[in-house]
């Protein structure tokens, strides 16, 4: 394609030989033109905030966490590094330095016999192995004085067993009459499948994520001959089963005087020939720890009225992000509507490729209350000393904040289209329901 063919650049004598409409044309289109390059920009930005957020997805941390280095010389914001999964091997105390242990499958001081397992939950298969030196002796030539016992992890080739039940069948002679016992009863009615394996069935699937036809491929090798088709319907009947658990859960949230709700987008159902519908699950959790995972095929308003009801217990707090259904919600029944850090503090973290100063800024703050929440849980304050607490210790953090993002709003230093832009109008908006935590001290930040 060739190369726009670009105007020579008039001289001052030239210039000055113009018709008043010639200059008011250029001018016009001078305008013109840097309103172009403006938007342009605009969309370049946008465009390059996109790609680092794909390529973050694809290749970068997903994690929000924060690793922050232990310095003596800097204020700690309670953002510790990631835990081992595992305990740190015990050290080992060599002249002039510490020497780190090796990790083995042995308890401390070589004990076989010490326990690494829960002896109420992991069935114990005992053997007793013989002494040879007893072989070709009477009972009487030697004496058992202990035993040492030593553990050994083992794996059967399949967990699975049949329940073979014997029904006997018997014909009284003064009657004459046939009697036999009825079968026992299962879950599912006329099902092979017991409680169990149904069990067991759930558990693999939605517990340890193994699809149906992994399981079918398990239960082949172990010798058992059924249909997957089998295995999906004893899952949607086992699933159903459990409906009334689900309603009895939901309805203790709705009892609850502070709930967290939330939305997430799942694809579901098909929307079209290699298409699925975008549909959303709805998880809302209750003061006892309770947690339902509601299923919506929209992100409709009206689904918050269909899962907590039209009527709150009194005094409720419904803490949630800043999605105008939670708002509209909270109008219509009057409950308070508090926002939780945790999402606003995500935009900040999206807008870190664009400004890091300032959005760094913004994460210290917000870590900052993260510290106070931690030094909570660990005074383990509860009611009004934990209100107190806050409001001597949060709120300064929280004006602190807000000061800022004022200051940050007024110098307009900022395309409106900026990330950190978009996170300080998300903080600035929501001030009145990021602050309810201060006064309520069951509200979590």
């Amino acid at each position: 394609m060739p190369a726009p063919h670009a105007a020579p650049v008039p001289t001052l004598a030239e210039a000055a030989q113009w018709a008043p409409e010639r200059i008011v044309e250029v001018v016009q289109a001078n305008v013109a033109l840097q309103r172009d390059m403006e938007a342009m920009r605009l969309e370049f930005a946008a465009l390059k905030h996109q790609l680092e957020w794909f390529r973050r997805q694809l290749f970068g941390q997903k994690s929000e966490k924060r690793l922050v280095s232990a310095d003596p010389a800097q204020m700690h914001l309670g953002e510790l590094p990631i835990p081992n999964a595992q305990p740190e091997a015990p050290g080992k105390a060599v002249a002039g330095h510490t020497r780190r242990a090796l990790r083995t499958d042995f308890a401390q001081d070589k004990d076989a016999s010490a326990l690494f397992f829960d002896e109420t939950r992991v069935p114990v298969e005992t053997i007793t192995l013989a002494n040879p030196e007893t072989d070709g002796l009477a009972a009487d030539q030697f004496e058992v004085i202990g035993e040492k016992v030593s553990h050994r992890l083992a794996q059967r080739p399949g967990s699975y067993v049949i329940l073979k039940y014997v029904r006997p069948v018997i014909k009284r002679r003064d009657t004459q009459t046939i009697h036999c016992p009825a079968a026992p009863a299962g879950v599912i009615e006329g099902s092979r499948a017991d409680v169990s394996f149904l069990v067991g069935l759930l558990l693999d699937k939605f517990a340890w994520h193994l699809p149906l036809y992994r399981q079918h491929q398990r239960l082949f090798d172990a010798g058992i001959t059924v249909s997957r088709a089998w295995l999906t319907q004893l899952a949607t009947q086992a699933a159903a089963l459990l409906t009334p658990i689900y309603k009895a859960q939901l309805a203790s949230i709705r009892a609850s005087r502070v709930k967290a709700m939330d939305e997430t987008p799942i694809k579901a159902g098909r929307a079209g020939p290699g298409k699925m519908k975008a549909c959303y699950f709805w998880p809302v959790y209750g003061e006892l720890h309770e947690i339902c995972f509601p299923f919506f095929e929209s992100r409709a308003h009206s689904n918050v009225e269909k899962v907590l009801g039209l009527k709150p217990v009194e005094g409720s707090v419904l803490l949630s992000d800043g999605y105008g259904a939670y708002e509209t919600y909270a109008s219509k029944t009057g409950l308070t509507h508090a926002q939780c850090w945790t999402h606003c503090r995500r935009e900040f973290i999206n807008a870190e490729a664009a400004e890091p100063e300032l959005a760094a800024k913004a994460l210290e703050f917000i870590g900052a209350l993260y510290t106070v929440e931690a030094k909570i849980r660990d005074a383990k304050l509860k009611g009004e000393a934990k209100r107190e607490y806050r409001l001597d210790h949060a709120r300064p953090i929280v004006a602190a904040f807000f000061t800022w993002v004022q200051e940050r709003l007024d110098a307009q230093g900022l395309l409106p289209s900026s990330p950190l832009t978009k996170a300080l109008a998300y903080a600035h908006k929501r001030r009145a329901a990021l602050e309810v935590f201060l006064a309520d001290p069951e509200v979590p930040i």
